[in-house]
């Protein structure tokens, strides 16, 4: 379905039984709905009810001219008025990269309305490892037709739009003094921090420094996983996903 939210269309797909515990996901950076296609099915087969959306710019959403990274005001602007638009006072949040950094934001921002969260490599500073994972993705995409074949079926004519924004957005010197760390300290849900051992984005230092800066937070280093985890991982990262939120989502339906 498609909401008209603070000047833009987004692409909603909202599943699961309305009265159980609501879990919203937020995709990567260069992602759509398509990319947790391997864990909604699990979820709702699970009982909880379940939005995931394309961010505007991306998949079935509006076009957009840029990304206002890496705090991303307006994605976390839209994220609070779907969950008004849906009647939903609290939430888990599930991220995935720059999902997870929105997720981090909100629950820094809103910590009322986020009942637990999950991220999965977000981003908080730069790593060091970015710039040279940044620069090999745009060799891809200028050179991978297979790539460029899987961006415009997850995003349709605007894929070279979608890759533009998020290069454009993340290759700036001016992030380098970026550092999100002071601000996690005010995050009291539990929280999930996962990373892959061999992330080409990020050191398992970076999720450290994250679980670290999150009273209580739970730390899951995954060997063996790279920045894809949830859709290369599915077998390992769902069931492990699934009881972390049975185990801390209030008002569960039994």
């Amino acid at each position: 379905m498609k909401i008209f939210v603070n000047g833009h269309n987004l692409y909603v797909e909202h599943t699961g039984p309305e009265n159980g515990p609501a879990v919203v996901m937020l995709h990567h950076g260069l992602g759509s709905v398509r990319a947790w296609r391997g864990q909604v099915p699990a979820l709702v087969e699970a009982g909880f009810r379940v939005v995931v959306y394309d961010r505007w710019g991306y998949g079935g959403s509006d076009a957009r001219p840029g990304l206002d990274l890496p705090t991303f005001p307006t994605d976390l602007k839209d994220l609070g008025s779907l969950l008004d638009q849906f009647g939903i006072q609290r939430a888990a949040l599930l991220g995935h990269s720059d999902g997870g950094t929105i997720v981090l934001y909100f629950a820094t921002l809103q910590p009322e309305r986020v009942s637990c969260l999950v991220t999965v490599a977000a981003h908080i500073y730069i790593d060091p490892k970015m710039e040279p994972s940044i620069l090999g993705i745009k060799q891809v995409f200028e050179t991978d037709e297979r790539f460029r074949t899987g961006m415009q079926y997850a995003h349709g004519e605007k894929y070279e739009a979608v890759f533009r924004n998020w290069f454009d957005g993340w290759h700036r010197p001016e992030l380098l003094a970026w550092d999100m760390r002071p601000l996690l300290n005010q995050i009291r849900c539990p929280a999930l921090i996962v990373q892959g051992e061999e992330d080409e984005h990020a050191t398992p230092q970076h999720a450290m420094d994250i679980a670290r800066s999150i009273h209580n937070a739970d730390l899951w280093l995954v060997p063996g996983a790279k920045h894809m985890l949830p859709q290369e991982n599915i077998p390992e990262f769902n069931p492990r996903i699934l009881k972390y939120l049975k185990d801390h989502v209030p008002d569960r339906q039994h």
